[in-house]
C-alpha cells in the first residue's frame, strides 16, 4: 500500500519545515511519506536546526532545502504550512485533500549570543515536536479506527 504524502512548507526550507519533517517522519514515517520544501529555498539546512535535532536523536545532516515545485507532479495528500509566507505562496498540489496552517516563529531570525540563538531553536523545536507528535498520534488513531471498521463493519 502506498503511503500518503504529507508536504511541509515554509519559505526557506532551512529551519521550521526541516524540523517538522524530521519530527513527523520519526513519529509517523511508518505510515506517512513525509517531505518538506520551501517557496524560496535557502540552499542549505541551518546548522543550528541540525544541531538541535541531533540533541533529540534525529539526523538532518543529509537533508537539503528543496523548492516546492519539485512536488507539483506527484500526489500530495496533505500540505502543512509552518510560516505565513509559505501559506500565501502555497499552490494546490495534485491529489491534495487536506491543508493546515500551523505557524511557528522563525528561529533563524533570533538575535543575541550563540547560546541565546540556540535557546530559540530549542524552544521552536519543542513547539513543533508537540504539534507534529499530536498530529501523528491523531493520524495513527484514524488509521486504527479505519482498520477496525473494515474488520467489524
Amino acid at each position: 500500500m502506498t503511503k500518503p504524502t504529507v508536504l511541509i512548507l515554509c519559505t526557506g526550507n532551512s529551519c521550521r519545515s526541516q524540523l517538522a519533517e524530521g519530527i513527523l517522519r520519526a513519529a509517523a514515517g511508518d505510515f506517512l511519506d513525509v517531505v518538506s520544501a520551501g517557496s524560496k529555498p535557502a540552499g542549505h539546512v541551518h546548522p543550528l536546526a541540525i544541531q538541535v535535532m541531533g540533541e533529540i536523536g534525529i539526523d538532518l545532516s543529509t537533508h537539503t532545502s528543496k523548492h516546492m515545485k519539485e512536488f507539483m507532479d506527484r500526489p500530495v495528500e496533505t500540505v502543512i504550512t509552518v510560516c505565513g509566507n509559505a501559506d500565501q505562496a502555497c499552490p494546490i498540489f495534485p491529489g491534495q485533500v487536506n491543508r493546515h496552517h500551523w505557524p511557528f516563529e522563525d528561529p533563524a531570525q533570533a538575535a543575541g549570543s550563540d547560546e541565546e540563538k540556540l535557546a530559540v531553536f530549542r524552544r521552536v523545536r519543542n513547539e513543533i515536536r508537540r504539534t507534529f507528535t499530536a498530529y501523528a498520534d491523531g493520524r495513527r488513531d484514524q488509521l486504527k479506527a479505519a482498520g477496525e471498521r473494515k474488520e467489524h463493519p
